[in-house]
């Protein structure tokens, strides 16, 4: 019969998986757009809309997003997976992300900042908090707009394989 077993929490933790993967992008004073591939992130209300995520502290998009109080986070499809894993390794401090990906962008529709062209979807959000849990912040927001992809591309998720990561799509 099965049992528990008590384990560390860095081996149990990756039966999380798979997880699913958002990008957060935020614009910068300058007009560049700052995109960050996040894990942790949750819808916490209906009526209004309202989703939270999670950003470390040492993150260069932490500041912008304090500084923005806007964003949008994009669920990708299946077909971004090299740039959600760009977004999500390399630091806007020392690159343009967005530049160095390629991807197709268009202007958002409520907020100062991009939607993702091909992302499943697109939400965008008015920040309306921030909350520190240890070395992250969860930022919460209203949903002043969405958007969804006129095709049908699956959305992007992780799986742990190991101490790497890699993406897989699931259609709805």
């Amino acid at each position: 019969m099965p049992m528990q077993v008590t384990t560390p929490f860095s081996e149990a933790i990756v039966r999380k998986y798979p997880e699913q993967v958002v990008i957060v992008l935020v614009k910068e004073k300058s007009g560049r757009v700052n995109p960050i591939t996040i894990g942790w992130t949750m819808l916490t209300s209906h009526k209004p809309p309202m989703m939270a995520f999670s950003v470390g502290l040492k993150r260069y998009s932490l500041g912008l997003l304090r500084e923005a109080g806007e964003c949008v986070v994009a669920f990708p499809s299946e077909h971004q997976s090299d740039a959600a894993f760009l977004f999500g390794t390399k630091s806007g401090r020392d690159t343009d992300k967005l530049k160095d990906s390629g991807v197709a962008v268009t202007p958002a529709e409520v907020v100062d900042c991009v939607l993702l062209d091909d992302a499943v979807a697109n939400f965008e959000m008015k920040l309306t908090g921030e909350f520190p849990t240890g070395d992250h912040v969860i930022f919460t927001g209203e949903v002043v707009a969405s958007h969804v992809n006129s095709g049908s591309p699956g959305r992007l998720y992780t799986v742990a394989t190991g101490f790497k990561m890699r993406g897989i799509g699931i259609k709805p």
